[in-house]
């Protein structure tokens, strides 16, 4: 067999939707990990900058981003990097083992390398793929949902900060418009100040820390979505070819 003819059976028979799938799982996930140790950085600045002065008031934050490892210290954000590293680090190896799952089952290869993929060793392998790749599925649902919340948040604040720009727009007093970290439970309940109102809110929200930051939570929630569409697309196209070899006995060019 030729190369130019091996290359054109391989063309044939390419699984799309898994090459699909692997680019949008690494673009989403370089997205969220990126943009969202960036804004959680970001978040840290801004609440200790204008919202509490007292460390002790925030620090659980910290905890909770270095996952217990953390200092006093504003840099002790940056031990969450090697969580971020990681979880990007898997999920790039796993999209490619999932794109070279998707080749193994298509009808190319059964003619390059032969009946192997419909043995019990053959499913067994397209089988674990199916099962992990739904557990992510499952665990990726909850990300997703998980990094709506600061875009939530942060449009809040941004939607205040329009009505105090714009005071002709409502009836309430630019005074009595706030933004109070505590509600989200950000801050505890004793934090102080725990709120910014009026004027002040508006300066905050014109700075280029918060506009960036809103920013990079939009991204980073962007990119949780591409990655959520591209462990469906994983799912419904690893369990298609294993219904395909469990079922059927051959592949199939998904």
């Amino acid at each position: 067999m030729g190369l130019l003819e091996c290359c054109a059976r391989c063309l044939i028979g390419a699984p799309f939707a898994s090459l699909v799938a692997t680019g949008l799982c690494f673009f989403g996930v370089a997205l969220f990990c990126g943009c969202g140790h960036e804004a959680l950085t970001g978040t840290e600045q801004l609440i200790e900058t204008y919202f509490s002065k007292n460390y002790q008031d925030y620090e659980y934050l910290i905890e909770v981003c270095c996952m217990g490892q953390g200092t006093a210290t504003l840099g002790s954000i940056h031990a969450f990097q090697y969580v971020i590293y990681g979880t990007a680090s898997f999920f790039f190896l796993y999209g490619a083992l999932l794109l070279a799952e998707g080749f193994y089952t298509t009808g190319a290869v059964r003619q390059i390398f032969g009946d192997y993929r419909t043995t019990i060793c053959g499913k067994g392998l397209s089988a674990t793929f199916v099962g992990i790749t739904y557990v992510l599925t499952i665990v990726w649902l909850l990300v997703f949902a998980c990094s709506a919340v600061p875009v939530y948040i942060y449009f809040t604040t941004w939607t205040t900060c329009q009505s105090i720009a714009n005071p002709t727009k409502t009836t309430a007093s630019i005074g009595t418009l706030c933004t109070d970290a505590r509600m989200y439970g950000v801050l505890p309940w004793n934090a102080f100040p725990g709120k910014v109102c009026g004027s002040n809110l508006l300066s905050i929200c014109k700075t280029s820390e918060f506009q960036m930051t809103f920013h990079l939570f939009i991204a980073a929630f962007v990119g949780a979505a591409a990655t959520l569409v591209s462990l469906l697309t994983f799912m419904i196209a690893a369990t298609y070819n294993f219904a395909v070899l469990k079922l059927m006995g051959r592949g199939t060019k998904f």
